[in-house]
């Protein structure tokens, strides 16, 4: 049986301005893996292109952990977030869920909740699911988009993910 993202009731999909779900099977790399590259921030820029800046509790710190506030640029916008879920790997899945906003007026505030989830499958298959619920005028605003930006950039972050954690296993 497959896993699923952990909704807050104001971000649940399909009741706010914008939503994208990606999600990627990958052989040859195990939850463990994956997941050092996740939590690890100061591998991402390494990875996927689309994030950068990224500081944590204004410190030297790069791990995310539970409760944990950090900063990063992506998508043009500067957020601030809060790691809100983390579930190390355990019994073949993880998951980690952030809260970013972006604060402003009426057409410039963002509220988003972004949200991870990787399971071992068998045959040494891993699932990774990535899925961002956005409420705001920018939300609206990318939801009409063509391409959309966020589906295409996430869908890339999963790419880069499993592809880094293919290279350290090498």
């Amino acid at each position: 049986m497959l896993h699923e993202i952990n909704w807050p009731s104001k971000y649940l999909p399909g009741t706010t301005d914008n939503f994208v779900s990606n999600e990627v099977i990958a052989s040859g790399v195990t939850i463990d893996e994956i997941w050092k590259n996740l939590v690890d921030s100061s591998q991402w820029e390494s990875y996927y292109d689309n994030a950068a800046n990224i500081v944590i509790n204004h410190s030297d710190q790069k791990l995310l952990s539970h409760g944990v506030n950090f900063h990063f640029d992506t998508f043009g916008f500067p957020i601030d977030a809060q790691v809100m879920e983390l579930v190390e790997p355990i019994d073949g899945i993880a998951r980690i869920a952030w809260h970013g906003w972006q604060d402003g007026d009426a057409d410039t505030a963002l509220d988003v909740y972004h949200a991870f989830l990787i399971e071992q499958l068998p045959a040494n298959r891993v699932r990774l699911l990535t899925q961002e619920s956005q409420i705001g005028k920018p939300a609206a605003d990318m939801a009409n988009e063509l391409p959309n930006p966020m589906l295409n950039g996430h869908q890339a972050w999963l790419d880069g993910l499993v592809k880094k954690a293919k290279s350290d296993v090498k």
